[in-house]
């Protein structure tokens, strides 16, 4: 059975640029449904509900075909959002070491990897995510996903995510996107990131 990670701040902890009421709802109603989704679709097929949720969607290709878009949309939606949660802090660090190196190299400098990072995110059309990535050779790149699409499912690795489903923003921006990023950019802990590239890098 999928489980949720506990929450390692208080819903009202990124205020005031992520609203503890959206943080509720998106926490234990959005991303709960997807758990509890994805283990219904695979109770009655052992081999697949024995994988890790990474094995489960990098070999999405592989799965009977009676589940599979069951779990490319709630397999797909636990592991992004707990990415996400994971991605954000109270108290936001920025990287370090051959993180930031490879940040300034790719991108010209931390600065414009984040202005880079909103406008790819604020470019996905109707609902999805906005990703960095590395790609199957260890660079780094800035892709789309639709829907609740995970980067494991192209061989990519997902570095840092951002969700822009309406769900994620609406009760506080409405419909400025921008906005809702550029506020997600003030909580975003970029050390968590440099762990997670350093573990895969």
């Amino acid at each position: 059975m999928h489980k949720q990670k506990q929450l390692l701040y208080s819903f009202d902890a990124l205020e005031p640029y992520i609203d503890a009421k959206t943080m509720e709802i998106h926490f234990s109603k959005h991303h709960v449904g997807y758990i509890n989704k994805l283990n219904d679709a695979l109770k009655d097929h052992p081999d697949s509900a024995s994988l890790e949720l990474e094995d489960l969607l990098k070999n999405i290709n592989s799965l009977d075909p009676s589940i599979k878009q069951a779990v490319i949309n709630h397999g797909g939606g636990h592991h992004n959002h707990t990415l996400f949660w994971e991605s954000m802090s109270p108290s936001p660090k920025d990287p370090s070491g051959k993180f930031l190196e490879s940040l300034e190299s790719k991108f010209g400098s931390l600065q414009e990897f984040k202005d880079k990072f909103v406008a790819n995110a604020a470019g996905v059309f109707g609902s999805g995510w906005g990703y960095l990535v590395l790609d199957s050779d260890s660079n780094l790149e800035l892709i789309k996903t639709s829907n609740q699409d995970s980067p494991l499912m192209l061989g990519k690795t997902p570095l840092l995510g951002v969700d822009v489903w309406e769900h994620a923003y609406y009760l506080k921006y409405q419909n400025k996107r921008p906005d809702y990023l550029d506020a997600f950019m003030k909580v975003l802990d970029l050390s968590v990131v440099e762990e997670r590239f350093n573990k895969n890098y």
